[in-house]
């Protein structure tokens, strides 16, 4: 089953060349489809201000910023609701793609790479390619030219990666998911400079006086290099739809205006940049995080246990499924799997972001679960056993009240450390945009351009989390040790 959802999910991704755009946009019925739903989805990545980022307003976190106001105006002309989703930059795409949002808008530039994945609307916006750097270098990188052979950073699976890699002779290109990373990658001298679109690296440079911008002097097809809206292959009636909103934000001249609101909420997030200013936006980070991890903990054992169960089951079917699943699950990273129960999954069945979290992250530690169970059983002396088989105890019975008892014991540190662990691990499911305390976090840093402050916040509830937990269980480790 897992196989197969793997292969359609892989080929639903892939754009289909067998298909003519004639043949597509004749079945296509996108336009309808958003209208008869009356909402229109837009996934977007809320850290690159001033496109979009997030703001606090009457105590509620609020996604703001040019594309959403333009995407507000496109809705309105649809005569539709629009429903923000946020979720990593390199995962917007995907969603639309898979049928998770109608929209991707997240200052996305049309490259012909992308266009053959997904279909976009026209340009709504051009603001050009610069440079960030410190302040204390701009004596030292003042062109394009002045960076060959220097390391630059780039947000990943951007045209601005694609630009320094092919324009910048012997550039050394890091990539990275976020900007904020980026930013706190140039200012500790990990990279000499940052490629990032003009209207983005002008709100560092506002908030940020360590920094400088510099223009890029890249000679660039206009086409390719403003931002446009990304939409589903085939989706012409609702790509027409929405050109002609775009003609008409663009003829009142509404982006720069959108833009010096965006400038205004900025200022708004900027006037006090304190980390207890933001105690809002880190106290539901906690609550998803803990939320995921207790879930994930119960069905992690009820599923460990069956798994163990079935490994020393009789039946050779049981077994083979048993060691299938954990070496499948331990053989594939978390994050995968994540993206897998949301993307994949998500084309059978449409589950939203945070039960695709707790499932993908309950199944990964079912595996680890049963490794531990199957150690503890097998740590349980034979003779135990045999002796229960001599009191003329079923196999169950003896499974329940003799060996498994005393497994837990012998397994309870290293559950606990499944546990403590778990904690930690579930900050994963912020690239799908689940608000847990990573994804929260990455929100702050966007906001208050403070690269250090925020992790050293979270690194530090982090701890005081895993430390509670680590004692508790500890309390009970020593309960078991003095039971009778």
């Amino acid at each position: 089953m897992t196989l197969c959802l793997s292969l359609l999910f892989l080929f639903t991704i892939q754009p289909s060349h067998s298909i003519t755009t004639t043949t597509a946009y004749a079945a296509d019925n996108s336009l309808q489809r958003v209208k008869a739903r009356g909402k229109i989805v837009m996934a977007t990545s809320p850290d690159y201000p001033p496109y979009e980022f997030q703001v606090s307003k009457n105590g509620k976190s609020e996604v703001v910023g040019m594309d959403v106001d333009i995407m507000k105006q496109v809705a309105k002309d649809l005569g539709v609701k629009l429903v923000v989703k946020s979720m990593s930059f390199s995962n917007v795409l995907v969603a639309v793609e898979t049928g998770k949002a109608d929209v991707a808008m997240s200052g996305i530039n049309p490259t012909p790479e992308r266009r053959q994945s997904v279909d976009f609307s026209e340009i709504y916006y051009n603001g050009g390619q610069s440079f960030l750097i410190n302040k204390t270098d701009a004596g030292k990188y003042t062109s394009k030219a002045s960076l060959a052979h220097k390391i630059i950073g780039a947000q990943t699976g951007t045209l601005q990666y694609n630009l320094a890699k092919s324009k910048i002779p012997g550039a050394q290109v890091k990539g990275m998911d976020k900007n904020t990373d980026l930013v706190l990658a140039l200012k500790t001298h990990k990279i000499d400079a940052l490629g990032i679109e003009t209207p983005s690296a002008e709100a560092y440079v506002k908030n940020d006086p360590d920094l400088k911008m510099i223009k890029s002097g890249y000679s660039l097809n206009k086409n390719d290099t403003g931002s446009a809206m990304a939409l589903k292959k085939g989706s012409g009636t609702l790509v027409a739809a929405i050109n002609k909103s775009i003609t008409k934000i663009k003829a009142k001249g509404l982006p720069n205006q959108y833009l010096a609101q965006a400038g205004k909420y900025m200022k708004v997030n900027t006037h006090n940049t304190s980390m207890f200013h933001y105690w809002t936006y880190f106290a539901k980070g906690i609550e998803y995080t803990l939320l995921i991890s207790a879930i994930s903990v119960i069905f992690g054992v009820l599923l460990g246990t069956i798994l163990a169960l079935m490994r020393f089951s009789k039946s050779k079917i049981f077994h083979a499924i048993s060691i299938a699943y954990v070496e499948f699950v331990r053989g594939t990273p978390l994050m995968v799997q994540v993206m897998f129960v949301y993307f994949g999954i998500g084309i059978v069945v449409n589950l939203p972001a945070l039960l695709s979290g707790i499932i993908a992250v309950s199944l990964n530690s079912g595996a680890y679960v049963e490794e531990i169970i199957r150690g503890g059983i097998n740590s349980v002396d034979k003779g135990q056993t045999e002796a229960s088989a001599s009191l003329g105890l079923a196999k169950t019975d003896t499974m329940r009240f003799v060996v498994l008892p005393q497994a837990l014991k012998n397994i309870w540190p290293a559950l606990g450390n499944e546990f403590v662990s778990l904690v930690k691990e579930s900050s994963i499911v912020s690239i799908i945009g689940v608000t847990d305390l990573i994804y929260q976090l990455n929100i702050v840093r966007a906001d208050t351009y403070r690269g250090v402050m925020p992790v050293f916040v979270a690194m530090i509830i982090y701890f005081v989390m895993t430390f509670i937990l680590t004692r508790v269980l500890n309390y009970f480790e020593g309960r078991m040790k003095h039971a009778k």
